[in-house]
């Protein structure tokens, strides 16, 4: 599945791949070889793998980045990529699954440079500060609503809703603005 983005914005595509007990070993060689490759097209900014935790999590996930969708998407259907799809497929419990888009990164990224991200500590701050009067607020809003219209206390649907509405003003009304408005600090 892709996403519409903009032709000039930097993409990211995420894979996702169960791989077979048996095939961990064969599986970190491929992984090698799909970024050694990925590195060599034009626009590639980054690849970055996070690996399973035992006991805890099951999947690799694999985040490759591009300048813009065009590059991006050059290497989605490069045949490439396609051999490489068609190389680990044996080593995987289910299909090669993808999704292109946006995330917490590209909140820090101004449009048209090249993205050079700041301090992690510094976007842990920034989300932070962002984060927390939106829960508290739309915590208070929820509640207020739930009293007024008399709705029983759901306490997993309300954090369902907080949370939502929390992730969603995130990412489309307050980081935009806040990271331009604070870019000089962030990016100092």
């Amino acid at each position: 599945m892709i996403d519409s983005l903009e032709s000039d914005q930097s993409a990211t595509v995420v894979i996702t791949h169960h791989v077979l007990d048996i095939h961990h070993d064969d599986y970190e060689n491929w992984l090698k070889e799909i970024g050694s490759i990925a590195r060599s097209y034009p626009g590639h900014l980054g690849v970055m793998i996070i690996r399973p935790i035992p006991g805890a999590t099951s999947a690799y996930t694999i985040v490759i980045r591009f300048d813009t969708r065009d590059h991006l998407l050059a290497w989605m259907g490069s045949a490439d990529r396609n051999r490489l799809i068609e190389k680990v497929q044996p080593l995987l419990m289910e299909e090669d699954r993808y999704l292109v888009q946006s995330g917490l990164d590209f909140w820090f990224t101004p449009e048209g440079i090249k993205p050079k991200f700041p301090k992690r500590w510094k976007q842990s701050v920034l989300t932070w500060s962002a984060i927390y009067p939106l829960v508290l607020g739309i915590s208070l809003l929820v509640e207020f609503l739930r009293r007024h219209l008399g709705i029983a206390d759901h306490h997993y649907l309300q954090l369902l809703l907080i949370t939502g509405v929390v992730v969603w003003l995130m990412v489309y009304v307050v980081m935009p603005r806040y990271t331009r408005l604070v870019h000089r600090w962030l990016h100092s």
